[in-house]
């Protein structure tokens, strides 16, 4: 076998304001239907959210626990990490870790989305 990655599915219990939150972070979706949205990223992968009732109604017993996935958005450099980062939570969304210069060469930071998902925004130091 041969791993494709190409999908990220997340579950949210508010479709909106997940969807208003990642269209801040530049993803073109379509509109939400049936409780799903989906769009496709640069490169050919794609972001899908359910809401959690769509993902109940084919899997009865399924229990939602936030955290357990983290995504990392590459921002065009340093200033844009510091950017984004004020717009998010200058907006009302969870600000984990405030932006650094971390060890590993990166302007690093952490947001949370409405699902308490950990999406980091980073970029080169140099």
């Amino acid at each position: 076998m041969t791993l494709r990655l190409n999908v990220i599915g997340l579950v949210a219990a508010d479709l909106e304001a997940s969807v208003r939150f990642y269209r801040r972070l530049g993803v073109e979706f379509g509109e939400p239907t049936g409780g799903h949205v989906q769009a496709t990223l640069p490169g050919g992968m794609q972001l899908m959210i359910d809401t959690e009732e769509t993902v109940r109604s084919f899997h009865p017993d399924w229990q939602g626990q936030p955290g357990r996935i983290g995504l990392a958005v590459e921002c065009d450099g340093v200033a844009e990490v510091d950017k984004v980062f004020a717009e998010l939570t200058g907006a009302g969304y969870g600000g984990e870790l405030e932006p650094f210069d971390a060890f590993w060469g990166q302007r690093y930071a952490t947001v949370l989305d409405p699902d308490g998902n950990g999406v980091d925004l980073y970029a080169p130091l140099a």
